[in-house]
């Protein structure tokens, strides 16, 4: 049997679910969630791997009109994902309007290919709501398969996994088989505690920080982690440490949970926090921090 590969790209607005349906598809929690627009910065590959396939899913950051370079770098990143993708995920959620979803819509005709359009959060609607969401969608794009699903609930999505295995082009496969992402281990334990910021902390904040991981040394009884939360004024700070530390600790214990249950390790985690003065507008330092 011939062996299939291709990267499947997802693409869609801030809270759609698009990260929620890669780790849906991958039956692995490979990329975080929160219900914080902008959680997703990079864009992150999972590979679901098979004897005769591997599916290279593309996480992709929610489309957004750009207000500062970082959002720049981001949309960079989605509008790269339109030109090697074998098959377009197209995704929106049950309420969207499609005559407000222009950034999506202009972005998603760029595409030629094969075309899926995923009417995410299902589970909210009633049949009526859900099937006009539906024609109207299939109507913005004729070509396309439009297909009602709940990435949280598992509506359709292992229907949908068997659609995409079907319709790849037969390739080697692009990676390692026994790899579930193209990004490392300190990658994803940034990726972590940026998540429990999103979490933990307000406004502006979450925004205006950055994480990286400085040390990951693997010990026989322990994972010993070194993380350095970058933030652009002293004032954050002062919030991000709080008062006599006490955000500090709490963001540093929730971490350690999560990073400890993602690699099943015991973990000690060290976390400081510096100043970097506007990181996100200055292009060398948005280079030195992956974008």
């Amino acid at each position: 049997m011939a062996h299939k590969a291709g990267y499947v790209n997802i693409i869609g607005e801030p809270n759609t679910g698009k990260s929620t349906l890669l780790n849906a598809l991958l039956g692995e929690d490979l990329v975080i969630v929160n219900p914080k627009a902008q959680t997703t910065r990079h864009r992150i590959l999972g590979l679901l791997n098979g004897e005769n396939y591997q599916v290279v899913l593309s996480d992709t950051p929610g489309i957004l009109d750009p207000q500062y370079p970082m959002q720049e770098r981001m949309m960079d990143a989605v509008n790269e994902s339109l030109s090697d993708a074998d098959i377009l995920i197209v995704m929106v959620e049950l309420g969207q309007r499609p005559e407000r979803s222009g950034e999506l819509l202009k972005r998603a005709r760029w595409y030629k290919g094969p075309m899926v359009l995923l009417l995410n959060k299902v589970d909210t609607g009633d049949d009526e709501t859900i099937l006009q969401a539906l024609e109207t969608w299939q109507a913005e794009f004729p070509a396309a398969k439009v297909v009602p699903i709940s990435a949280l609930h598992g509506l359709n999505v292992n229907e949908l996994r068997d659609h995409l295995i079907q319709h790849l082009p037969e390739h080697p496969a692009y990676f390692p088989k026994d790899e579930l992402s193209d990004r490392n281990m300190r990658f994803f334990v940034s990726e972590m505690i940026r998540e429990k910021i999103l979490t933990i902390y307000k406004q502006e904040i979450p925004y205006s920080t950055q994480v990286v991981v400085n040390s990951y040394e693997e010990a026989p009884d322990i994972v010993r982690i070194q993380a350095d939360v970058i933030v652009m004024r002293e004032s954050q700070k002062g919030i991000i440490i709080g008062k006599g530390g006490d955000a500090l600790r709490r963001l540093g214990t929730y971490s350690r949970i999560a990073i400890s249950k993602y690699i099943d390790r015991k973990v000690f985690l060290d976390l400081k926090v510096k100043v970097d003065p506007d990181w996100r507008a200055d292009a060398d330092k948005l280079k030195k921090y992956g974008y």
